[in-house]
């Protein structure tokens, strides 16, 4: 079903332990807040894994990006469940070939608490 202004789409993902050490390792963001657990034995997530949530509409519905733009409100620990919700807020043709699509997101944790913010915008190309 084609996306339009309006839409909202939500889903949730819980981070682990093995997605900073991967995320580490390809990234290089080594910083001992990801590496070294907590009191409660948690790693902080990387603040652009956590980013890589509302990027998930992007490659739902082949958008190439131009424009991204995050605040990062609180930590999100191993462990947190994060729903990321995305309003589209413009989808339209641009000419034959591309639409047009902007975007704005909140993701939030288990305590229902915001994590992250922000919007994107970007253009689908039709083949």
């Amino acid at each position: 079903m084609p996306l339009k202004v309006g839409d909202k789409i939500k889903f949730e993902r819980t981070f682990t332990v093995k997605d900073v050490e991967l995320f580490t390792t390809v990234s290089g963001d080594e910083g001992t807040h990801h590496r070294t657990p907590d009191e409660k034995g948690r790693l902080v997530i990387q603040g652009l894994l956590t980013a890589t949530l509302p990027t998930k509409i992007g490659g739902d519905n082949n958008v190439l990006a131009r424009t991204m733009n995050f605040e990062f409100i609180r930590p999100v620990f191993t462990g947190d469940t994060i729903v990321c919700e995305v309003t589209i807020e413009k989808f339209e043709e641009q000419d034959h070939k591309r639409m047009l699509i902007e975007a704005s997101f909140l993701c939030t944790n288990q305590k229902e608490k915001p994590v992250l913010s922000g919007n994107f915008a970007g253009v689908i190309l039709r083949y």
